[in-house]
């Protein structure tokens, strides 16, 4: 009885600790640079508005002038837009120095890298190297790319890096770029995160569940899939059935109800986190989703896995497996 009572005292007492520990903030952040991508709308969009508040100097580079006059009409003049495709290597090489000219000798505290697209998620035997391409190109060699050219800055600054990833980048859901370039993002994020040790930098990586944002728009997904089915050769929309389509979006919809988070602060919550805490999680799994079900998952055998997946899927007119 009283080893129980003991073996109880110690574990409330390291949960104790840790919470302790989590909750110990860096200090003097006021008036530190920051860099976040993506921040048109969504995790940025929000990211960028919250820490303006909280004093931070932030750069916020944006796709569109659209997105980057309405994020700099809400927000203080300390904030600084940019236009940024981070598929433009040159494009990336000249914000670097912008910033570089701008931090000067301080560096640069955070690097958020939050921007990135969904692309076609369909079937692969649908898909062509063109439609992988793209989300490849975003979400995993454009986050590299700036990584990279931020990286001295933020060496300087003993600073963080925050990439974001998804509940994608450990379970595949689907055919399409978008999972790929989630687990490249992944293995890039963890030797990163080793490499830089040595100098005092600290690397995040957030794993958001299916949040309500332009990215996971069900309605624009959809579109992009009927697009690809209406353009398939006879024999493959004969393997999957004419009515393949409609059944697969009805599935689809009700998914989305069941599994998306409406609000998107909690990926904020952790990104401010990763930023400002003493002791920052190498991994945020953010979302009900994600925790409940989708992480858990990820950590099942592949015959578990793959059961509860192709269990919501439509069955196909012909089909081979034995």
């Amino acid at each position: 009885m009283l080893f129980c009572i003991l073996l109880f005292l110690g574990i409330v007492s390291l949960w104790w600790h840790w919470r302790a520990r989590d909750r110990t903030k860096v200090t003097n952040l006021t008036g530190k640079y920051i860099f976040i991508t993506g921040c048109d709308t969504g995790f940025g969009n929000m990211a960028a508005k919250v820490f303006d508040k909280k004093g931070f100097r932030v750069f916020a580079s944006c796709l569109t002038e659209t997105g980057a006059k309405e994020l700099k009409a809400v927000t203080s003049k300390q904030l600084q837009t940019v236009l940024l495709d981070v598929r433009d290597s040159d494009g990336v090489k000249k914000v670097a120095a912008w910033v570089k000219a701008e931090v000067q000798s301080e560096g640069l505290w955070g690097l958020v890298n939050n921007a990135g697209i969904m692309g076609p998620s369909a079937p692969t035997d649908w898909l062509d190297i063109e439609h992988f391409r793209e989300p490849i190109e975003v979400n995993l060699i454009g986050l590299i790319n700036v990584t990279i050219n931020m990286l001295p800055l933020i060496k300087k600054a003993k600073g963080r890096i925050v990439n974001v990833s998804s509940v994608g980048g450990r379970l595949a859901f689907s055919g399409g770029g978008y999972f790929p370039s989630k687990f490249g993002v992944e293995g890039f994020n963890d030797s990163l995160r080793r490499d830089m040790k040595a100098f005092g930098v600290k690397v995040c990586c957030i794993q958001p569940g299916l949040f309500k944002t332009a990215l996971s728009n069900p309605g624009k997904i959809m579109k992009e899939k009927e697009v690809i089915w209406n353009n398939l050769p006879p024999d493959i929309k004969k393997q999957y059935g004419e009515e393949y389509f409609q059944k697969d979006a009805a599935k689809k919809q009700k998914l989305s109800k069941i599994c998306l988070n409406k609000d998107i602060s909690p990926v904020v919550q952790c990104m401010e986190h990763a930023l400002t805490s003493l002791h920052p999680h190498a991994h945020y799994v953010v979302g009900q989703d994600a925790k409940l079900f989708w992480n858990i998952l990820s950590r099942m055998p592949a015959v578990i896995q793959d059961f509860l997946l192709l269990w919501n899927r439509v069955e196909l007119a012909v089909s081979h497996a034995k």
